[in-house]
């Protein structure tokens, strides 16, 4: 599905499906290049960065284990609620390992500096975050994320894996939600 399929769902195009594919070719030759000769580990942010997690283990060229969790603070609307739940742990040991944490956005930052701690105790080599967006205005709590595809504005999005009451995940862009579908 692309933005013509959603009319006047959005309020603009912010990326499209071309741009994106682009982006996360770049990360994934800094994620190779960074992690050349070390066991990687990525964990994947069940359910938005699926679409992010599959593109990029596919455009690194080295062998990667994946694996998921699924963590919410979210609920049904479109602010955070500050609270994280664990709705799937990792199957994986990841003791000693070097782990990259893949999601499709950070808006206040308060499940990933939970995820970032949760996992850090656990005793990998290393744990970072690779995310395609980052909403800097909208941080909560501070979180370092390695490799970012791109700061946007403090706006609701969706496409490429983000979602508004899980639609609008399989768009191909991502675009700006107009206020009139969530109001």
């Amino acid at each position: 599905m692309d933005a013509a399929d959603v009319g006047d769902d959005l309020v603009e195009v912010l990326f499209t499906e071309a741009q994106i594919q682009t982006r996360i070719a770049e990360m994934a030759a800094e994620i190779s290049r960074d992690y050349e000769g070390k066991d990687l580990v990525l964990v994947g942010v069940l359910r938005g960065a699926v679409m992010v997690m599959a593109d990029l283990s596919r455009a690194l060229d080295k062998h990667v284990e994946m694996d998921w969790m699924a963590v919410s603070s979210y609920g049904s609307g479109t602010k955070s609620s500050g609270v994280v739940r664990i709705l799937k742990d990792l199957d994986a040991d990841i003791s000693g390992r070097h782990v990259l944490i893949v999601d499709e956005i950070i808006d206040t930052g308060l499940t990933l500096s939970w995820l970032t701690s949760n996992l850090g105790s656990r005793g990998p080599a290393s744990v970072e975050i690779a995310t395609l967006l980052r909403k800097p205005e909208a941080l909560q709590m501070p979180v370092k994320a390695k490799y970012v595809g791109w700061d946007i504005p403090n706006e609701f999005v969706v496409g490429y894996g983000l979602d508004y009451r899980e639609t609008y995940r399989n768009l191909r862009d991502i675009g700006t939600l107009s206020p009139s579908v969530y109001s």
